[in-house]
């Protein structure tokens, strides 16, 4: 079933609100998947502080000192390498670029599992109830200007860490999903051709690997998401989320709920109204069901553009 909440602020005087606010509308998605859950956080200072690159890798067996010490000696001096234990996630800054923070780290660890990359994003993910993850990411004390969360309930591959939502697979781009592809082996034959790898069997990978892959093309956001909307089918909502915007689209038929929220002052949806009702200003809100096969974009700026119909 799955559990999706997304929320993007515009007004700069409720950035310090961003993870009180998600963890209410977490709380409200628990029940749609229970089982495992995942969060991307933009433009947290604590997460993903200024100047320096951020890297999440799974279960790296070393305790988060020796981690950082022995990438040190990879990195350049000077590179003030800092690693961060949550739960099952280690999140490690660095003042570097993204490309070379996560070539240290495959040669750290070269089989380790790198689920985040990027300049703004800190992505955390794991096993266990929603909540619980939440509070071991101590997400209420988090700022920033955009989240992205998912509650999961397995049903085309294993209950793991790996393969909880958000995926991750360029950097700063998160793809959360809700629904199954009955397709994606296909695909993810055709982008092997191309030369793109892959981390799991998961079917919400093929996809956030194919608006990443369609995207190094030439392709905006926007028209990566109609694109998938050709190649793919099934059912599904997709919000996507990028370092300045965030995407939302279903499929044609609209088989996935998805509800959305817009203010002055933010953008939220979620897969269930219950997750808004608590957000400020909700009572002045223009609330709307998307609508299907329509991509949605907003951007941090406050500009929107709504897409064309497949």
């Amino acid at each position: 079933m799955c559990g999706i909440a997304a929320l993007q602020i515009r007004n700069p005087e409720l950035r310090d609100s961003l993870g009180r606010l998600m963890y209410g509308m977490l709380c409200e998605i628990v029940d749609r998947g229970p089982d495992s859950a995942g969060l991307a956080l933009y433009g947290s200072e604590r997460l993903t502080p200024s100047g320096t690159a951020t890297v999440t890798v799974l279960d790296t067996g070393l305790e988060a000192d020796a981690f950082a010490e022995r990438l040190a000696r990879e990195l350049p001096e000077g590179s003030d390498v800092v690693v961060t234990d949550y739960a099952e996630s280690s999140l490690v800054n660095a003042k570097v670029e993204p490309a070379v923070l996560e070539a240290a780290v495959a040669r750290v660890l070269p089989e380790g599992h790198v689920i985040g990359r990027g300049e703004h994003v800190a992505v955390l993910k794991g096993v266990g109830h929603p909540v619980e993850l939440a509070e071991a990411y101590r997400l209420t004390s988090a700022g920033g200007v955009q989240g992205l969360s998912h509650t999961r309930m397995a049903t085309e591959s294993a209950v793991t860490a790996s393969g909880a939502h958000p995926f991750t697979v360029s950097e700063d781009l998160c793809l959360v999903h809700n629904g199954s592809f009955s397709n994606h082996a296909t695909i993810r034959r055709m982008l092997r051709r191309e030369g793109v790898e892959f981390d799991s069997e998961n079917d919400s990978e093929v996809a956030a690997r194919y608006i990443a892959w369609r995207m190094s093309q030439g392709d905006d956001l926007k028209s990566a998401l109609e694109n998938l909307g050709e190649v793919f089918d099934g059912f599904y909502t997709l919000v996507v989320t990028t370092a300045d915007g965030m995407a939302v689209v279903r499929d044609p038929i609209a088989c996935k709920p998805a509800i959305i929220a817009v203010t002055d002052d933010w953008v939220a949806m979620a897969s269930e109204y219950r997750a808004l009702a608590e957000l400020p200003g909700i009572e002045d809100a223009r609330i709307f069901e998307p609508t299907p096969g329509v991509v949605y974009t907003w951007h941090v700026d406050g500009s929107v553009a709504e897409g064309a119909t497949r």
